[in-house]
């Protein structure tokens, strides 16, 4: 979270500063006008700023939240390229504009007094209000590049607090700050800050389909990096600098960094403060104070001034108001002013203070609301579709593209699975399971261009499919997500080539549990060590049949945990009971119970397997319930009898997971060529680290790991897990086939 929150804590700041500096010099100069009467109309033109800047955030927010998924890159990628040109100019303009600031918005504020209300009121919003859109924009995209809000909101708003108390602290003359250099310095690191946020923009771009060369990778280091490591967490959220780097990201990003930097750097070496006037006097007048050299924001300021002013010709406005500024005045109308103008005068001193505050500031708030209310991405209202044995899909009508919500109502006898489909290639956009008959459920799906049909499956009776609506105007098939069915069939090769896999790895297991008996039976006891971890080394590679070796699991890899006497109860048998004895000291006769039943439950499993039942939905769980189980167990040494060898079974499981992933691949590939490329990676990084514990013969127990080598494999690990965890779903046997 926090180091998602540097990036938008220095926005805050700089364009919290750059705004209360404005505000600030707008309050000092009608002060020293004598018009605090005035001081309302400046806030509420700063007020109406900050609600425009709210209300450009919530538009940019439910825009992105309601398009479809390649949009939302191809959005959020254009407007982190439009931030980084406001940021970049944002740079530049303070750098050459800082020392001239006070006098422009002087003059501003001078010209505003003698045009009423209104211009005062505009003239405030429009100061303050660029800072607000561009705070507002760079927020969302660095909110978007972190994945979360909370970082970024935080980091704002502490930069926001912090800016506001550098102010007060300016103005009321307590603090002084070389602002010239605050502003120098932060820009450089915003500058470095930009060029990252263009590379994530350039890369949404491609994911978005955009713009070419998604896949072409200046480096890929997230099988030596891990990205979840504070390192690699601290680079990406301050700098969006990532493991794995196309080569427009690179070049963007060192292009900008170097051009723009040399531009900022040589700019502020030749910037020289202006000479100093001269009156016809031949005597330099004394200056203005300038806030960026670090002195109070009040006397940033003309002082009274030593020549006569000329006199101002007198106005209606300056007429009828009194020394309170209200509008109200016992004086008689200056020399001038027509009756009907004074009439006005006065009318406007009888409306109520709050209106026009009010109005400017419910006007953004009201476009805000009219745009979000009327956007072409807004999600139609829900659709109620009947579902029943003969009927189904009544009162389906095209959607309208998007993120889409239909509410599935049962109106038939029997329990129904319901499916939003391609009728042409079956692929499912959406389902719903175990519908009972008079119920009602929600089916959410996202919309693109295309035809739609439903297709219901009740309990015991036909499939029916509704007629198919095309959408049109919506992003392509591409851009929607879609899940081709698989069924027991597709399945069935998969199931094969891992039954022999797992009847040749038995055949081996059977020989070394009998190598590892007559090693204890003769009593060769380190022999019998090593024969123990390389026989329990292949029945963990096994792991994706556990589930049908009924009870056999239990005999050959059961633990002590839950039986009534530990260790010592009756019912603790296989391997871990031989690791026990092996690595506490007992004795060889001790051992040759155990070693003798391991060897026929192994030999007892061989024989059963083949005529065990494997349900092919299976392979698709175990892809993700090996690992979970080795992070669970393994990886907490929870396991761990005393042979120290958690980090081999962990090794094991990781290669039960790739021999299981060997099968399914022309599956996974069919409905997710890049998920098997991610996953790739990752194995190999898990790979990695646990090589990293193996030395010769040897493995580094899993409690003498040091705290952040095992922090960064429990890491690794638990990232696999995330990218195995959508195969379950992907080859769901599912009946809409």
């Amino acid at each position: 979270m926090w180091d998602d929150a540097f990036p938008s804590f220095l926005i805050g700041l700089r364009e919290g500063l750059e705004a209360g500096l404005i505000v600030s010099i707008l309050i000092a100069t009608i002060v020293r006008a004598d018009a605090k009467s005035r001081l309302p109309q400046v806030w509420t033109g700063v007020l109406a700023a900050i609600v425009v800047a709210l209300s450009f955030g919530a538009v940019l927010t439910f825009t992105a939240a309601n398009l479809p998924t390649t949009a939302q890159e191809a959005f959020s990628g254009v407007l982190s390229v439009i931030a980084v040109a406001f940021v970049t100019v944002m740079i530049f303009w303070m750098r050459r504009s800082a020392r001239s600031l006070s006098g422009e918005i002087r003059e501003k504020v001078t010209t505003a007094l003698t045009m009423g209300t209104g211009m005062l009121i505009f003239t405030s919003f429009l100061a303050v209000g660029r800072e607000g859109l561009e705070t507002a924009l760079f927020l969302w995209t660095t909110a978007r590049a972190a994945g979360e809000s909370a970082g970024p909101v935080t980091g704002a708003a502490i930069g926001l607090v912090v800016a506001v108390g550098l102010c007060w602290g300016l103005y009321c003359r307590v603090l002084k700050i070389n602002l010239t250099k605050f502003f120098t310095y932060t820009g450089m690191v915003l500058i470095v800050i930009a060029s990252g946020v263009l590379g994530y923009g350039l890369r949404d771009l491609q994911e978005g389909g955009t713009l070419p060369g998604a896949t072409a990778y200046a480096f890929d280091l997230s099988s030596t990096i891990d990205a979840g490591s504070w390192y690699g967490t601290l680079l990406q959220g301050v700098f969006n600098i990532m493991p794995q780097m196309t080569w427009l990201q690179i070049l963007a990003y060192g292009m900008y960094g170097v051009v723009v930097m040399t531009l900022f750097i040589r700019g502020v070496r030749t910037t020289k403060p202006a000479p100093r006037a001269v009156d016809t006097a031949g005597k330099p007048p004394v200056p203005a104070a300038q806030p960026e050299e670090g002195v109070s924001c009040a006397t940033a300021v003309p002082a009274t001034p030593t020549t006569p002013a000329t006199p101002a010709t007198p106005t209606c406005e300056g007429a009828s108001a009194d020394a309170t500024g209200n509008g109200a005045s016992a004086e008689p109308a200056a020399e001038g002013c027509a009756p009907e103008e004074t009439a006005r005068k006065r009318e406007r001193a009888a409306r109520p203070m709050w209106v026009v505050p009010a109005v400017v500031v419910a006007v953004p708030v009201v476009i805000a609301g009219t745009v979000i209310a009327f956007a072409g991405s807004k999600p139609a209202e829900a659709q109620t579709v009947s579902v029943s044995e003969t009927d189904c899909g009544k009162g389906f009508t095209a959607p309208q593209p998007g993120r889409q919500t239909f509410t599935m109502r049962n109106t038939g006898s029997k329990t129904s699975e319901v499916y939003l489909i391609d009728p042409a290639s079956n692929a499912v956009y959406g389902e719903l399971e175990g519908l009972a008959p008079g119920t009602s459920g929600v089916l959410t799906a996202t919309i693109g261009s295309g035809d739609y049909a439903w297709r219901c499956v009740p309990t015991g009776g036909k499939v029916a499919t509704s007629a198919a609506v095309h959408v049109s105007g919506g992003s392509g098939s591409g851009a929607v997500t879609a899940v081709a069915p698989v069924t027991d069939a597709d399945l069935q090769p998969a199931l094969t080539a891992y039954q022999d896999y797992v009847n040749k790895g038995l055949a081996t297991l059977v020989t070394q549990t009998q190598q590892l008996q007559g090693d204890i039976n003769r009593g060769k006891l380190d022999a019998a060590r090593s024969d123990w971890l390389t026989a329990h080394l292949t029945y963990s590679s096994l792991g994706a049949a556990y589930g049908t070796f009924e009870n056999f699991d239990k005999k050959i890899n059961g633990r002590a945990d839950g039986l009534p006497l530990g260790i010592k109860d009756p019912d603790f048998t296989g391997f871990h009971r031989i690791e026990y004895g092996l690595w506490h000291g007992e004795n060889a006769s001790s051992l040759q119970g155990p070693a003798d039943q391991l060897a026929s439950d192994t030999a007892g499993l061989q024989k059963a397997f083949p005529t065990q039942d494997f349900d092919v939905s299976d392979l698709p769980l175990r892809t993700h319930e090996i690992l979970e189980n080795t992070l669970q167990f393994e990886l907490t040494a929870d396991t761990d009898e005393g042979s120290g060898t958690n980090l081999a079974t962990a090794n094991a499981n990781l290669a039960g997971t790739r021999e299981l992933l060997s099968v399914l691949q022309p599956l996974i590939a069919k409905r997710s060529p890049y998920l098997l490329s991610t996953i790739d990676t990752d194995i190999a990084r898990v790979q990695q680290l646990l090589d990293s514990a193996h030395h010769s013969n040897s493995w580094t127990p899993v409690e003498q790991l040091d705290p952040t080598t095992r922090a960064t494999l429990n890491g690794a690990t638990g990232r696999l897990l995330e990218g195995l965890s959508p195969i379950p779903d992907l080859l769901e046997i599912r009946k809409s086939a």
